[in-house]
């Protein structure tokens, strides 16, 4: 019997995933987690033990000891997935036997690197995953398979997930709804799917999905090209108290408020059944609270406020009260 929870995001990336994936590994049964959409342009950042660790490749299940696997959906960096192997057993993590990368996961090459070197249209992080994913569609990529290097890593998925016993799989998801290559405000988007579509695309069987969690931010951040923050100095305030900068590039976050219509999208069409609205502490600490709704900015006296509208309102998208959970940068969730 194969089970599987699966972390979306439900905006533009970078709202705490890797924290709820920490969370989840941390406190549920699982056989395995599994990286199923992105390159290394995304980043999980988590503390364990008191460590600061970011990973772009592997899954946050590695640091609990959970058999991890960087599935076919995502595109392999070869260099950056040992690179960060180093710094997990530097921060004593064992990785020797948990760590796996689908013989069908298309790389990452030097060419694809260089190719995306050269944009200046969309604003990616010139890591290469884009070229890579035009490769795959078109053929000409290659798959780990092919790559020696990673011969001891290599493992084939569909053995792996349905020729046991019990699976249970936690699905962490990369980048965001709003920058899915079918559904995000297209050019300005991810090249993979970043919905929960994505995820059963790595043999997982829609029956076997248990719950989907939804993650974001109780504001809204971007990092590309296209104009996304307006000229309110508040998003200047919430970028610094926020520390809003991209954990794979660096790059200042634009800032804005959250919008309920994509909201509402996100959790219709990836099913969620339970939604944590993270960096609620942001928004307190400069004392604005406000958010797009039906293309209206509306704005609240207090914190109080805005958490009754987003409760009513997630109500009609089918998230019950005891199914949202407010976050806040100290929390577990």
């Amino acid at each position: 019997m194969i089970t599987a929870d699966i972390i979306v995001d439900l905006q533009y990336g970078d709202c705490a995933k890797g924290k709820v994936a920490y969370h989840l590994c941390k406190n549920k049964k699982y056989s395995h987690a599994l990286r199923y959409n992105g390159g290394c342009n995304a980043g999980h950042t988590i503390y364990h033990n008191g460590v600061k660790i970011v990973t772009h490749h592997i899954p946050i299940g590695l640091v609990f000891g959970i058999k991890s696997i960087i599935g076919p959906g995502c595109v392999l960096d070869p260099d950056q997935f040992f690179k960060e192997l180093k710094e997990l057993e530097s921060a004593g993590i064992k990785t020797k036997n948990k760590i796996f990368i689908a013989q069908n996961t298309h790389v990452i090459t030097p060419e694809c690197k260089e190719e995306d070197g050269k944009d200046t249209k969309i604003g990616t992080t010139k890591r290469g995953n884009g070229p890579a994913y035009k490769n795959k569609y078109g053929r000409t990529g290659i798959r780990a398979e092919s790559v020696p290097a990673l011969k001891p890593y290599l493992i084939d998925l569909y053995k792996e997930f349905h020729g046991k016993k019990d699976v249970s799989i936690l699905c962490e998801g990369a980048q965001g709804f709003g920058l899915d290559i079918d559904w995000g405000d297209y050019p300005f988007v991810t090249s993979s799917h970043c919905t929960v579509g994505g995820a059963i695309l790595n043999a997982i069987p829609p029956k076997a999905i248990r719950d989907v969690w939804g993650v974001a931010k109780i504001y809204e951040t971007y990092v590309g090209s296209k104009q996304f923050e307006t000229n309110d100095p508040i998003f200047a305030k919430i970028r610094e108290y926020g520390e809003e900068y991209g954990a794979t590039t660096g790059r200042p976050r634009q800032c804005n408020w959250m919008n309920m219509d994509l909201l509402q999208q996100a959790i219709r069409m990836n099913g969620v059944t339970k939604v944590v609205l993270s960096k609620m502490d942001v928004l307190r600490k400069v004392s604005r609270w406000a958010v797009f709704d039906k293309k209206k900015k509306i704005e609240f006296k207090k914190e109080e406020d805005m958490k009754k509208f987003i409760r009513t309102r997630l109500a009609t998208f089918g998230i019950t009260n005891k199914n949202l959970y407010f976050s806040e940068r100290k929390d577990r969730i």
